[in-house]
């Protein structure tokens, strides 16, 4: 901030000047201007002194983050914050609290890093209704699966080699692997696109930690590309929301989205399908995004001191709950990886099986013969419920004729 100090003193009419800095450490950065003066530990007291009018929240984590934000809104504070678990757990108190003084709520860092989506979502693209959204929202998990394709590593390499490089975490790194990081974000995007409330346990998740070195390969002999997608639709009000490894068509724009950047590829009814792009992770992608919330609010308080805008672009109130299509229901073409026994008549079951509950073939790969007493069987089908499959998978392990569960992965193809 200090180092851009004249610039951004240009752009909101007035200097912006750092107050104070709450940090557990209490170790000063000369180089940055900040100061032992500037440092202290009593976080309260600093967010509600009278010299500060914004309060940029990077804590992380649940508490004390809500309690602070929660403090500096009732005191008239205008608050930024890149907290996407705590808006996803508990936006709609805290975005209550914030329409409930007219104070404004910065979160442009709390998805896709330096990539300005949730502007995009809740200004650029508010006179346009959208239907459906696909996000690669993990910088992790798009540098894991990145290596993979490109280098023939399986998994396990892969999350090492990112954990050595500071791309996850060391000691946990479920977070992002799991998937988890993924719905937090797609809970803040669902908002802002549907003007629905969603929460965590409402979105199907599941991470990448399952795909293997032979599923990267067989894809790519399919077509597909994997990516980790946080995927979101609206049919008429009946929601999906949901995270999973997603085979895509390797000629989509997704797909070529590759190490640690993030994109969103949204729908709109008028605009039809539009991307946004960039680095999704990291100090200066993150500080960008911070920064530009504050030069916004700053703007709003020297101009005339009114109303800020809704922070989710309508007021909150107006906001319903959303209800969300159960994972069952949803509708999807599939890639199936059985080892099945190498004997007669099993692929022919395995077919027998999928279509007694309505799954149809659309392809077929069957490698290797000999001293195996298994061989891989792939097929990727056509549409059809979840349920349906899930329940065929089902029947298929239980007929013994396919050793350990079949593995499957879903596939976007229309979009």
């Amino acid at each position: 901030m200090r180092a851009n100090a004249a610039s951004y003193a240009n752009k909101i009419g007035a200097p912006l000047e750092l107050a104070g800095v709450a940090d557990r450490s209490l170790k000063p950065l000369v180089s940055l201007g900040v100061t032992s003066k500037l440092i202290t530990r009593d976080t309260e007291s600093l967010i509600l002194r009278d010299d500060v009018d914004i309060v940029v929240e990077l804590f992380g984590g649940i508490e004390p983050a809500r309690s602070l934000i929660l403090k500096a809104l009732a005191a008239g504070k205008d608050v930024v914050t890149a907290n996407k678990a705590l808006l996803a757990e508990h936006g709609e108190e805290v975005f209550r609290e914030a329409g409930k003084h007219g104070l404004a709520l910065g979160f442009e860092a709390s998805v896709g890093g330096g990539v300005p989506i949730i502007r995009t979502l809740r200004d650029a693209l508010a006179g346009d209704r959208q239907r459906a959204l696909y996000g690669i929202v993990n910088g992790t998990c798009n540098s894991i699966l990145t290596q993979m394709s490109e280098e023939g590593v399986e998994f396990k390499d892969a999350l090492a080699d990112a954990q050595e490089k500071g791309l996850a975490e060391k000691v946990n790194p479920d977070l992002d692997i799991e998937g988890h990081d993924s719905a937090h974000k797609l809970c803040l995007l669902v908002t802002l696109a549907f003007g629905t409330l969603l929460t965590p346990p409402q979105v199907y998740t599941e991470g990448i930690t399952a795909i293997t070195q032979a599923d990267i390969a067989y894809a790519r002999e399919l077509g597909f590309t994997i990516k980790l997608l946080a995927i979101a639709k609206d049919d008429d009000g009946a929601i999906e929301a949901r995270v999973h490894p997603t085979m895509l068509p390797a000629r989509h724009l997704l797909a070529s989205v590759g190490g640690a950047f993030n994109a969103i590829y949204i729908h709109g009814e008028a605009l039809g399908w539009t991307m946004y792009s960039g680095l999704g992770a990291g100090q200066l992608p993150t500080a960008t995004a911070v920064m530009a919330d504050i030069l916004e609010i700053a703007r709003y308080r020297v101009a005339d001191g009114a109303r800020r805008a809704h922070a989710l672009g309508l007021p909150v109130k107006l906001i319903r709950r959303a209800s969300v299509r159960p994972m069952d229901d949803v509708v999807c073409e599939y890639y199936l990886r059985f080892a099945a026994r190498d004997k007669p008549g099993v692929l022919g079951a395995i077919a027998s099986v999928l279509g007694k509950r309505g799954i149809s073939i659309a392809s077929v790969i069957q490698k290797g013969r000999g001293a195996e007493s298994t061989v891989p069987v792939i097929m990727r089908t056509h549409e059809s419920p979840e349920r349906n499959l899930k329940r065929a998978l089902s029947e298929i392990r239980r007929r013994a004729i396919v050793d350990d569960a079949p593995a499957f992965i879903r596939i976007e193809e229309k979009l």
